[in-house]
């Protein structure tokens, strides 16, 4: 079975193997931080055979909030909270000007040869960075009911600015947001229904406010898991469909029994001192961010008993955790992998449009451990790019931590092979 790519503009790649730049592209650009020289990344990325990034490109920040963005303040949280947390590891303050960095992220990516799928992780992760709550403040202004609409039209000026700089042609596609049913664009849904059913009328006016300027560029959803028992609510105007195969397993075993992303009141403590923390950890009741920066939590949607345990762990001891349970997910986590990428695939196939993995495989680990990027993760990784280049998806990731803010960077090797299957030079099949 393989994907309609018919719809794909004959000047984009036949095939894109992504690495997955989200907003560390722009919060982490201070001195020996990863971004510090976007022409070094973007050489990094073509020597591991990466021809495209996914980036959140800041569109509600720079075309619509209003705000003054030529002398953005970016910096970590603060209080170290988060400090060891994956994506969120930020360590030196920067400032940017934010149109301008985003017109060399672009130039960067025509002088590498390489393309750019341009989304928006605002209403989850990216305004947490900032120095000041006014480009959090400026996001929730913005009527629930109106919220993609608007970053449609976002996404729209940002295709006009490129085109106006002769860089139209880097634009792979555009999504209105990353995992459109995992942030605030869920809020004021009736809650009835799963979100992806709710959220489908707001996805198809964000999707038709941008085509309506813009019908050459492609523009569909990005959708958190592979939604398989809500597919009818895929939006009948996408023109593409990304979503992010991550199959957890033991992980779940780990979010679950430690309460990671439920009631506070419910994190058992004593066992995770006995079994997850290092020693001297503070109590979860203690570890916030700074008093004034509340909202920071808020605009981060990572639950607080999840960042206090990617912060405050023993990797080694989560990394055995997952080890020691692993075998008893092994054949749900591959089964998952395979079924959710099939049923992606077979649903891109009856919307005609081509399909993306936009992310993927295990799930959200701690950024010292090393289960993804160990032998187990790197044999999903290899299954993964197998699976993705059978169905004919038009594009995927090696993993969403083969990027250079994140440990798997170093493994070039693993990178070069799943991007050789992805890009034709192997056989597709296991």
């Amino acid at each position: 079975m393989t994907t309609p790519l018919a719809a794909v503009p004959a000047h984009l790649p036949d095939r894109l193997a992504i690495t997955l730049w989200d907003f560390s592209w722009y919060v982490r650009t201070g001195p020996g931080e990863p971004f510090e020289d976007l022409d070094a990344a973007f050489t990094q990325a073509r020597d591991r055979g990466y021809n495209a990034v996914r980036i959140c490109a800041m569109p509600f920040l720079v075309f619509r909030s209003g705000l003054d963005t030529t002398a953005l303040r970016l910096g970590p949280i603060g209080n170290g909270y988060a400090g060891r947390v994956r994506w969120y590891d930020v360590a030196a303050p920067t400032t940017i000007d934010a149109r301008t960095h985003l017109l060399e992220l672009f130039r960067a990516a025509d002088r590498h040869g390489m393309v750019v799928i341009a989304s928006s992780w605002e209403y989850q992760q990216s305004p947490a960075f900032a120095a000041d709550r006014s480009w959090y403040d400026a996001l929730h202004a913005v009527e629930p009911d109106d919220r993609l609409v608007v970053l449609g039209e976002a996404l729209a000026d940002l295709v006009d600015l490129l085109v106006e700089h002769g860089l139209g042609h880097t634009l792979a596609f555009v999504e209105p947001h990353n995992e459109v049913q995992a942030g605030h664009l869920t809020v004021g849904l009736p809650g009835r229904a799963d979100p992806v059913v709710e959220l489908k009328d707001r996805l198809e006016a964000g999707i038709a406010a941008f085509s309506a300027r813009h019908p050459d560029v492609l523009c569909g959803p990005n959708y958190a898991a592979v939604p398989v028992t809500a597919m009818r609510g895929l939006p009948d105007n996408a023109g593409v469909l990304v979503v992010h195969p991550y199959v957890y397993g033991v992980l779940d075993d780990l979010v679950g029994e430690f309460a990671l992303r439920g009631d506070p009141a419910d994190f058992p403590q004593e066992r995770a001192d006995a079994e997850l923390l290092r020693p001297g950890a503070p109590r979860l009741v203690e570890w916030a961010p700074p008093a004034d920066e509340e909202w920071k939590r808020h605009a981060s949607i990572v639950g607080h008993a999840e960042i206090y345990v990617h912060d405050w762990c023993d990797p080694a001891a989560v990394d055995r955790w997952q080890y020691e349970r692993y075998g008893a997910h092994r054949i749900a986590m591959a089964n998952r992998l395979e079924e959710w990428i099939g049923v992606a695939a077979d649903h891109a196939a009856r919307l005609g449009i081509p399909l993306v993995l936009g992310e993927g495989w295990v799930g959200y680990t701690p950024r010292d451990c090393r289960f993804e990027e160990g032998p187990v993760g790197a044999q999903i990784c290899r299954d993964a790019v197998r699976h993705a280049a059978r169905v004919g998806a038009w594009g995927s990731v090696v993993c969403s931590n083969a990027a250079p803010h994140h440990a798997m960077w170093a493994d070039a090797g693993l990178q070069r092979e799943c991007n050789a299957v992805l890009l034709g030079s192997l056989p597709g099949e296991s």
